[in-house]
């Protein structure tokens, strides 16, 4: 599969995501694929157990792509993933094999206070 391939796969895996398409959603990945998530110690082996547990998921989620790199068979997505109306940020490794996820691990990191001691540097984002 080419990185073009690719991309407009990963394209099509988030807008999935974001519409709550849990099926198109979940194309993406092998039937043997892995999810991880090292922040609460979890695995999920399996595409259909990969679709059940977000199915299960009882929160209102939304998905804002910053952006997406990567190349062969390693792609990186930046993203905000936003449960409740809470914003999250969150990465995703995704490994591919024979064109469809293998592995994939999301780091998620919430937001927090900016540090007084280095406002004189800070150009503030949203």
């Amino acid at each position: 599969m080419s990185d073009q391939e690719i991309r407009h796969a990963l394209d099509r895996h988030w807008a999935a995501s974001d519409a709550d398409d849990f099926e198109d959603e979940h194309q993406i990945y092998r039937d043997d694929a892995v999810l991880e998530y090292p922040q609460s110690g979890e695995r999920i082996s399996g595409r259909r157990n990969i679709q059940a547990s977000r199915t299960a998921q009882p929160n209102k989620k939304r998905f804002a792509v910053r952006r997406i790199v990567g190349s062969g068979d390693l792609w990186v997505t930046e993203y905000v993933l936003t449960y409740d109306g809470k914003p999250s940020y969150t990465v995703s490794i995704m490994e591919f094999r024979d064109g469809k996820v293998v592995r994939e691990t999301q780091y998620f990191g919430d937001p927090f206070a900016p540090g007084s001691s280095r406002s004189q540097w800070v150009e503030r984002i949203v």
